[in-house]
Parts: C-alpha cells; structure tokens; sequence
C-alpha cells in the first residue's frame, strides 16, 4: 500500500512539472454576448495568458473560418499581422475585425500553423474554438463543427455561464469521443489591451503546483467549476490524431475558450 502512495505522488508530480507552463492559443474578444450589429475586434495571439507569460511567434494560420446558422465563411483574407508586446518578449499575432449582424452564434474555428518548441523538441498544434452569441438566440454552439481532427463540443451554453456554475464539454477525435485524455485548464488573468497589443492589468495569478488539469471520462466528457469571472481555456492534449511531423512529435490539442459573468443585482444592471 506504502508502494502504491508513493508511487501516485510520483507520478502527480511528474504531471504537475511537465505542465507548469501551459501554451494556449487565443483568438480573443472582449464580450462573448453582444446585442448591437457592428465589427467585432479578434486578437490571435499564442501566448501563458495565466501568468503572462512568454509569447509565441505565429505564423499564416492554416485555416480561419467561422460558422454561422450552419454556414461557413472564411476569415483568411481579413488577417493583419500584428506584434504582440507580452511582459517577457514581443512576438507576431494577427488581428481582424469581423461584421455581427445577423442574431445567433458565430463559432470561430482557428488552425494555425504547428508551433516547433524547442525546449520541449516537440511541435505544438493548438486548434481553437470560441463561440461568440448575438441577441442571446443560439443556433450552432451545441453542434460540432465537423471535418476537425479534433474539437471540444459545449454541453453546457458556453455563453450563459455564471461564475460558481461549471463548465461541461465532449472532447471529439475524428467526430469519436476521446476517452482518458488531460485537459489543461487556463484562465486569462491578462486580457490583450486592443488598442495597444499588450497584456492588460493582471486580475489573478496561477496557484502553487502547476496546471490546473481534469481527464475526459469514457465518453470523451469534461466538468469543471468555474471559480472566477472571466475567459476561460480548455485544452485536450494530445487529443487530435497528428502525432508525427518532420520525423518530431507532435502535440495536436483542442482548445476551447469560453466566458464566465459574475450574477449581478437588478441594481447592479
């Protein structure tokens, strides 16, 4: 029994120091609900939005569509390179702004290009989704996007949640639930100053003992409590089915942002 504790702890330790520093990848807005027809600002940026930390460089993305009541438009063409200035290095991003004017959800589907981090000899591959909601009408956030290697569906709305509540969602490899897999749970503690292209002020810092983490169960599912207001990410590691490239390894991962609103009283509003 002793053996079998120690062994846990071990291992626990070995998780927690392999992912004390999470690379996630954003494609950020400030509001997830918007009720006015306009452009909306998105920043794509790669980046330890925790901690503000380091900040890497992108490329062209792959691909940048997003998906609304079914149909898909493509967002390549609206691209602008932009530099990036996080507290520890500047770095190359992209910018756009995208027309809302139609009521429903617009599912943002980012594929950059993979990432080559050196110090852990390894490419990473981060394909991100984040679901935006005009008019509080939903129509595509509980559908999957299709065609992904991988992806997280919501089974929670991912733009009613408040603050206290929990976040649920089904991890997708090749449209089959994805069982026994890591999610690594990032919170944005620095949002991006728009204008400026930097971290704003800090709202939190990252707990003692690395990366928040939760595993899928044997439906590819995931919860997790929602402690604060604000972004949240969730990445399924390793959870897409490109493992090799270049004769390297090859981290592909789902990722999902998603916004968290504290309950305000009427005479709050």
């Amino acid at each position: 029994m002793k053996r079998f504790v120690v062994a846990v702890l071990v291992m626990a330790a070995i998780t927690v120091a392999s992912n004390a520093h999470a690379h996630f990848q954003l494609v950020y807005t400030p509001e997830q609900v918007v009720l006015k027809n306009g452009l909306m600002p998105f920043k794509l940026i790669f980046w330890h939005p925790f901690e503000n930390g380091h900040a890497m460089d992108m490329a062209k993305p792959e691909s940048f569509f997003v998906v609304h009541k079914g149909q898909r438009t493509d967002l390549m063409g609206s691209l602008k390179p932009i530099t990036f200035h996080g507290a520890e290095n500047k770095a190359n991003a992209f910018e756009l702004s995208v027309p809302v004017n139609e009521n429903g959800d617009y599912v943002f589907v980012l594929t950059p290009v993979p990432y080559w981090e050196d110090s852990e000899t390894q490419y990473i591959h981060q394909i991100t989704k984040v679901i935006i909601n005009k008019g509080g009408l939903p129509t595509d956030w509980e559908k999957p996007v299709g065609g992904l290697p991988t992806e997280i569906v919501p089974l929670t709305n991912p733009y009613t949640i408040p603050t206290g509540s929990t976040f649920t969602g089904q991890v997708l490899t090749e449209g089959k639930p994805a069982p026994g897999l890591q999610i690594e749970v990032e919170y944005m503690a620095c949002e991006p100053d728009l204008k400026d292209n930097k971290p704003g002020k800090a709202k939190a810092s990252p707990m003692p003992g690395g990366t928040i983490i939760v595993t899928t169960d044997a439906n590819g599912v995931f919860t997790f409590g929602i402690p604060k207001a604000g972004w949240w990410g969730f990445s399924a590691i390793e959870s897409g089915p490109l493992k090799e490239l270049k004769g390297k390894k090859v981290e592909q991962d789902a990722v999902m942002w998603v916004q968290a609103h504290d309950l305000l009283g009427a005479e709050q509003k």
